[in-house]
């Protein structure tokens, strides 16, 4: 009789032993499911020689309503190495289509911030029939340089401000619709500019007079009307 309880026994005392352990593994994969703020963040993958930056595809609503800036770069140092170079004073489009996160956690107050995350990198547009060229690479968060909540509510603004980020001019999305326009320069601006708000061509003009340019690597108005 003991000899056959004892199996039993003790596959009970596995079940009542391991349920713990996976019960700590899932909650904190439904904790992240269930915020609001989870989801797939595109990003424009930019950069030079000196490093690389990840700008958050912005909309109007949630869970994309955020203006982001990362500066970033590869685990794999051959990965780095091989995208700065590629990327070095060029203005073709590279975009990063992430795993699932919370965007919550590349805010400057986040309770258990974005360190690093997986990503496919895709030359050209992910969602607008760009091609992949890398999968699973690992991406590490440096710093978050610019984090912006964005309001739905109408709003006109007579100028647009450009803030640097390395030789880039990154416009802030401060209107509604606007749109969103990323600038290569010759050579990196020492302070943010401001120029009038006429559309895309006309404020390449007005910056040309601040900074010499090179192009626009990324601009859209789509997701910003």
């Amino acid at each position: 009789m003991m000899s056959a309880y004892l199996p039993s026994f003790f596959a009970r005392l596995r079940a009542c032993l391991l349920l713990p352990l996976l019960l700590s593994l899932l909650l904190p994969l439904q904790a992240a499911a269930a915020d609001p703020s989870h989801g797939v963040h595109g990003m424009v993958l930019f950069g030079d020689r000196d490093g690389l930056y990840a700008a958050h595809l912005p909309l109007f609503r949630a869970p994309h309503d955020s203006q982001i800036v990362l500066k970033l770069r590869f685990a794999d140092a051959e990965q780095e190495r091989a995208m700065r170079a590629r990327l070095d004073g060029k203005t073709a489009l590279w975009t990063i289509e992430p795993e699932h996160f919370a965007l919550r956690r590349l805010a400057p107050d986040a309770a258990a911030p974005l360190r690093e995350f997986r990503a496919s990198i895709v030359e050209g547009h992910f969602e607008r029939g760009g091609a992949v060229r890398l999968k699973d690479a690992a991406l590490v968060v440096e710093r978050v340089v610019l984090h912006r909540g964005l309001s739905a509510q109408p709003a006109v603004r007579a100028s647009a401000r450009y803030e640097p980020m390395g030789r880039f001019l990154v416009k802030l999305v401060d209107s509604r619709p606007d749109f969103d326009h990323i600038v290569l320069l010759e050579r990196a601006a020492s302070a943010p500019i401001e120029v009038p708000k006429h559309g895309v061509e006309a404020n390449l003009t007005e910056l040309a007079r601040h900074v010499p340019l090179v192009g626009t690597v990324y601009y859209d108005t789509a997701d910003l009307r």
